[in-house]
């Protein structure tokens, strides 16, 4: 007997029988014609690009409710992409409901309630146990979430697409039953922001009354950074970006997903056209052929805003290039630059290796100004009343302009507070925030949000601004400002950040991915091993491709250095 032949005896028992398929159809898993007919249909008239595929996700979930396996082979078919392709781009982000062939969809009404800090500490745990006792999950789903950017108006919640501030099971019971569209905030529409001598600047800069060199240098003499976090010189930026060959893009980036910030959503549900102003202005300098502003998904009715005024401004012929808005999907990844850009493209928010620079190599491949939305919102007033007026607004001589601080935690008035760039902290909390909250003694603070670090009360003097916090480990990022007391314990805190790194963690690099959940898996077991915890640090640090997993373990290092009472 011929060993080699197919009718050999196995071990295993006789060969089950091959499956049988349609023989006229490819292998693999097969696309229903009705199901691609279907998805067509929703995505209408939207444009079949590879870079749009993050939006055509959204538009069949928003329809649906959820995206099923074969609305993720529909779409491989439409876009010409792997169904592969398709299902790694979808998975990546958390706000899309992935359901796969024999499940069952998510329960029709999905409720979010945020865990990070700020709606920690104000009881976010146990208000959600007591929703998910309270609710039929089949009619209702409870999702604890990362933050959502209401940190003043802890604990915060969503149903559906509506925003609940300060929630409680009785709001939000009540709001089950109540409208599902996002609350449309009162804000300066364009005819009032006109009425005020709104574009006035970017008319005297279409008109080569203000040139490029002359906006460049005005600035660069008021000294504004970059102002979601990274704090570069506008001006040099607009310089860098200038230099290199054109085309060029421009990009705003309005994902503020840092644990303690909503200053963008401030400004955005109060006078969106000052950024918008800016915007174009920034576009005109550098030449750009396009603005693509990417905003996070969570802000539902700043969405809304900025489909209404983009149409305005288009109707009005304020757009001397076209403005896209584009929407994030739930990955905090995306609020750096090249993971958002990676996402704009139609990808999964991964981090790019640098060099090449995004002013350099940024969108498709081209030269990107890339601006935060309050760094945008300076410019006109910037412009209009000319660099000193701007730079002298600062605490001192030593720090130059106004900063808009996101204030959560446990102070009377929490909110976004305009105040002088490098005031002390504990001037921002008595003068601007009503003090500390009834019964609290000020004990920490976070001057950046999550990856900022946490400091004691005695260092509440510093200034609040760019380079105080850097000789200390810590940096003040995008002016999110957590303050803590007594009553919370430090270990708690930094353990919330860690499980928040953990869970936005993009995975591409080990440092970050494993890193993150040894250390959070360390916190958890108690009595953490400080040699073992400073070596992880270090390698995370030195190791990590970006920001996240270089700054996650900030908050530890400063609780074994700063709380030693605090450490379990």
């Amino acid at each position: 007997m011929d060993l080699r032949s197919s009718d050999r005896p196995s071990a295993r028992g006789p060969r089950s029988a091959p499956q049988s398929r349609n023989p006229g159809a490819p292998k693999g898993r097969q696309v229903e014609e009705s199901t691609v007919d279907d998805v067509r249909a929703i995505l209408r008239p939207m444009p079949i690009r590879r870079d749009m595929l993050i939006e055509a996700l959204h538009v069949v979930q928003d329809r649906i409710g959820y995206i099923h396996a074969r609305h993720i082979a529909a779409l491989a078919e439409i876009f010409r992409l792997a169904q592969a392709e398709v299902h790694a781009v979808a998975s990546f982000y958390h706000h899309f409901d992935i359901v796969k062939e024999g499940q069952m969809p998510p329960a029709p009404l999905t409720v979010r309630i945020c865990e990070s800090l700020s709606c920690h500490m104000a009881g976010a745990d146990a208000l959600a146990a007591a929703m998910e006792a309270a609710t039929d999950p089949g009619k209702v789903r409870i999702v604890k979430v990362p933050c959502i950017g209401r940190c003043d108006a802890a604990p915060a919640a969503q149903v559906a697409r509506r925003a609940i501030d300060n929630a409680t099971v009785e709001s939000l019971t009540e709001a089950l039953g109540g409208p599902r569209t996002p609350d449309i905030a009162a804000y300066e529409t364009l005819d009032a922001y006109r009425a005020e001598g709104g574009y006035g600047t970017l008319a005297k800069i279409l008109s080569g009354e203000i040139s490029a060199d002359d906006a460049i240098r005005i600035m660069s003499d008021a000294k504004l950074r970059g102002l979601g976090g990274a704090g570069f010189p506008a001006g040099r930026k607009w310089g860098f970006v200038r230099s290199y060959p054109g085309p060029r893009l421009m990009t705003i980036n309005g994902d503020e997903g840092e644990p303690g910030t909503f200053k963008d959503r401030h400004w955005l549900e109060r006078r969106p056209h000052l950024m918008l102003e800016g915007a174009l202005i920034a576009a005109k300098i550098v030449e750009a052929e396009r603005i693509y502003l990417y905003m996070r998904d969570e802000y539902q009715g700043v969405l809304e805003i900025l489909r209404r005024e983009i149409a305005a401004l288009d109707r009005a012929g304020l757009t001397h290039v076209p403005i896209e808005l584009r929407r994030g999907a739930g990955a905090y990844i995306c609020g750096e630059e090249s993971a958002m850009i990676e996402s704009i493209e139609g990808k999964r928010g991964l981090p790019r290796h640098r060099p090449p620079y995004i002013a350099e190599v940024g969108l498709f491949g081209r030269p990107t100004l890339n601006h935060n939305i309050e760094t945008l919102l300076w410019v006109p007033t910037i412009l209009q009343d000319g660099a000193e007026a701007f730079a002298k607004m600062g605490w001192d001589e030593k720090h130059a302009g106004m900063r808009s601080f996101s204030v959560s935690g446990r102070v009377k008035e929490p909110g976004v507070k305009l105040a002088p760039a490098g005031i002390p902290l504990i001037r921002l909390i008595e003068d601007y925030c009503g003090g500390m909250a009834e019964g609290h003694t000020f004990k920490a603070f976070l001057p950046g949000g999550a990856s900022g670090g946490i400091f004691p009360a005695s260092m509440a003097d510093l200034a609040m601004d760019f380079g105080t916090f850097e000789p200390h480990s810590g940096f003040i990022g995008s002016h999110a400002v957590v303050i803590l007391s007594d009553a919370d314990s430090i270990h708690d805190a930094a353990l919330n950040t860690m499980r928040f790194f953990r869970h936005e963690s993009c995975g591409q690099c080990t440092p970050c991915r494993s890193g993150t959940d040894k250390m959070v898996r360390l916190m958890e077991h108690g009595d953490l091993d400080h040699d073992l915890a400073a070596d992880l640090m270090t390698v995370m640090r030195d190791s990590s491709i970006c920001g996240l997993g270089q700054a996650a373990s900030n908050c530890v290092a400063h609780l074994l250095q700063h709380f030693p009472e605090d450490v379990k």
